[in-house]
């Protein structure tokens, strides 16, 4: 595969984050929609490195880290996971997954050693986006996501189900095959966790929360349904949660910004 053609295949990497954790700390992770590359480097690990896949959470997820690791988080889009990863959306499981289980050791030893050779967690993060682009470009037939799904993503974090299909010209039956195909999700879990990244977002962006308005503005009935959904996804109440995040996040370490690869 030349690297022309590399760059006219779709890049399954949507956007990858770097972490550094120099302390201990407890992470606290809100689910998150799409499958994941996690990369992590550490003395505590075999050879330094080691790299996982995995898929969807739908509940939040609280996890010690030892100091002196580094993270590199990378993103999957939708509809691209079998060409990426070797294995389909509803094969992969939300927890994680060796990745020389899904391409073989032979290829994640290269990778790890590259990896390992990078010149800071910017770099190797670069280097995940590259291989896994350049994996996926050599089977570019494995996942084919229909023209629709970007929009049906998008739609059904505002309007319901029956409102989408309707706008789309589609049918339920065909969009919950569609989802469960490309993201091993369903439409109703799809909204229910995006709506709740989006009211914890919210949350996080003000000085003075006012769950009641949080509540109207992101989508739930009321503010008894948002408790309810926090209870179901977080285990905690929402002021719980909150502190809990702003807990975590004073104790991070300087976090890069997403880097997002060309469209």
């Amino acid at each position: 595969m030349t690297p022309a053609a590399i760059d006219a295949a779709p890049r399954p990497v949507v956007a990858w984050t770097v972490s550094e954790y120099p302390r201990d700390r407890q992470r606290v992770a809100i689910p998150q929609v799409e499958a994941q590359i996690v990369v992590r480097f550490g003395p505590t690990l075999p050879d330094g490195v080691d790299v996982h896949a995995v898929g969807p959470r739908t509940q939040v997820q609280r996890k010690f880290i030892r100091g002196g690791q580094r993270a590199v988080l990378a993103r999957l889009r939708p509809g691209t996971y079998e060409a990426a990863l070797s294995i389909s959306a509803t094969e992969l499981p939300s927890t994680p997954v060796p990745l020389d289980a899904l391409w073989g050791p032979a290829a994640v030893h290269r990778l790890r050693e590259q990896l390992a050779d990078a010149a800071d967690t910017q770099a190797a993060g670069a280097m995940l986006e590259a291989a896994v682009s350049a994996r996926a470009a050599r089977q570019p037939t494995l996942d084919v996501a229909p023209a629709f799904l970007p929009a049906a993503l998008d739609r059904l974090q505002v309007a319901s189900l029956s409102q989408v299909v309707r706008e789309l010209g589609i049918s339920e039956r065909h969009l919950r095959r569609v989802l469960h195909d490309t993201l091993g999700l369903s439409p109703k879990t799809y909204a229910r966790l995006k709506r709740f990244a989006q009211a914890v977002r919210v949350a996080q962006s003000t000085d003075t929360v006012n769950w009641s308005a949080i509540a109207a503005d992101t989508g739930y009935y009321d503010q008894a349904h948002l408790i309810a959904e926090f209870h179901a996804i977080a285990g905690n109440t929402p002021r719980a949660l909150l502190a809990e995040l702003r807990e975590a996040d004073a104790d991070a370490a300087d976090r890069r910004p997403d880097v997002l690869p060309l469209p």
